[in-house]
């Protein structure tokens, strides 16, 4: 008899009508990997922040017809996977099941929906490219203690990141060269194009303090501009998004559009972190960003769409998982072992390692 497999897809999630929006953000922001305020502290700043950000996000979600999009995407994106994996692994059972972080459903829903299900076998698939504390990070917290509450244990598999996985990349450099071409035939000859590989912002604090998001962000274009071939090809990282008044990472998608803008350069936006269109991609990129464009005078502005199910992407989320599964080892990058440098403590590896019982001597190490 086919092995029941459970593939948990990770999500940030989205609320899913208007009285949503404050719940979503006050679990968004009080989650200890985001808001990183002493304990006593958080709860009631983190609701102070939410208060503050409602206003905003419901005019947000209004654009989008008052909801996130997110769930019935990442619904998709599990179906076309489960039809891949079936047809390429018959020797199994898959099924996807969707684990969001902030809004339904979460971690005691998912684990409660896996167990029913009757899963001998368990795969942890995170939906964000790129490994940080603040995303994939906190759902595998939130993913053990769920397990736990109900006493699931059972054989379990976690990637951590896909970042430079060669699948992926090629099938995102895929998106970005029919997006280049299409930009391209609309604007006039001699305007130049830049491409903006706009990922989420992080507060600078978190990335010097070890989390490898930064690094494998740009571990991501690297590997997207090397399939892309395209030498001539004028292009930046840059990160959006920022909410809180700390210093965060740069240059910023504002600051390089600005720039853009002084220059007459069109610019083509890829949300190089993004697999989902949601109120990032939808709102801040679509309408935001572009309105502050055309009023910079900007000669263009293009976006590359995110992956959703994009048949290419979903093979490639397939090979991910097949491999993930077969690699004999409880955590796993796209590559196997451990991709980040010394300097990322907060890479998982580093973590279980640190957290892992001493060794008899001789033992070899495995990750």
């Amino acid at each position: 008899m086919a092995r029941r497999v459970a593939v948990v897809l990770f999500n940030l999630g989205g609320p899913d009508a208007p009285e949503s929006v404050r719940p979503f953000l006050v679990n968004l922001f009080t989650d200890p990997a985001i808001l990183r305020v002493p304990g006593f502290i958080r709860p009631w700043l983190g609701k102070l922040i939410a208060w503050r950000r409602t206003a905003p996000a419901m005019e947000n979600y209004a654009v989008l017809g008052g909801k996130s999009p997110l769930l019935e995407l990442t619904i998709a994106q599990g179906e076309a996977l489960d039809a891949i994996l079936a047809a390429r692994d018959p020797s199994a059972e898959y099924k996807s099941f969707v684990c969001m972080r902030y809004w339904h459903p979460m971690s005691d829903e998912c684990a409660r929906a896996v167990k029913d299900w009757g899963a001998e076998e368990v795969l942890l698939v995170p939906l964000y490219p790129q490994f940080s504390t603040t995303t994939t990070g906190s759902s595998i917290i939130a993913w053990n203690e769920a397990a736990a509450k109900i006493g699931l244990s059972l054989p379990t598999t976690t990637l951590c990141c896909f970042h430079s996985d060669e699948g992926f990349a090629a099938a995102t450099a895929r998106l970005v060269r029919q997006s280049i071409e299409d930009a391209r035939n609309t604007l006039p000859l001699g305007v130049p194009l830049r491409v903006l590989f706009s990922a989420h912002g992080l507060p600078e604090s978190i990335v010097k303090a070890g989390d490898p998001y930064q690094w494998q962000v740009e571990q991501t274009v690297e590997a997207v501009l090397r399939q892309l071939n395209m030498p001539e090809l004028d292009s930046v990282v840059c990160y959006q998004s920022r909410v809180t008044p700390q210093k965060w990472i740069s240059p910023s998608t504002e600051d390089e559009i600005e720039r853009a803008a002084h220059e007459k350069t069109a610019i083509l936006i890829c949300p190089i972190a993004f697999v989902s269109e949601h109120s990032e991609t939808l709102v801040e990129l679509d309408v935001e960003y572009r309105e502050e464009a055309e009023k910079l005078g900007i000669p263009g502005y293009f976006r590359v769409p995110a992956q959703n199910s994009d048949l290419a992407f979903i093979t490639a989320l397939t090979d991910l998982v097949l491999r993930a599964r077969n690699g004999g080892r409880a955590l796993c990058s796209f590559a196997g072992a451990r991709q980040c440098p010394k300097q990322h403590g907060d890479c998982p590896h580093a973590r279980a390692r640190a957290d892992a019982p001493a060794r008899p001597a001789g033992m070899p190490v495995s990750a």
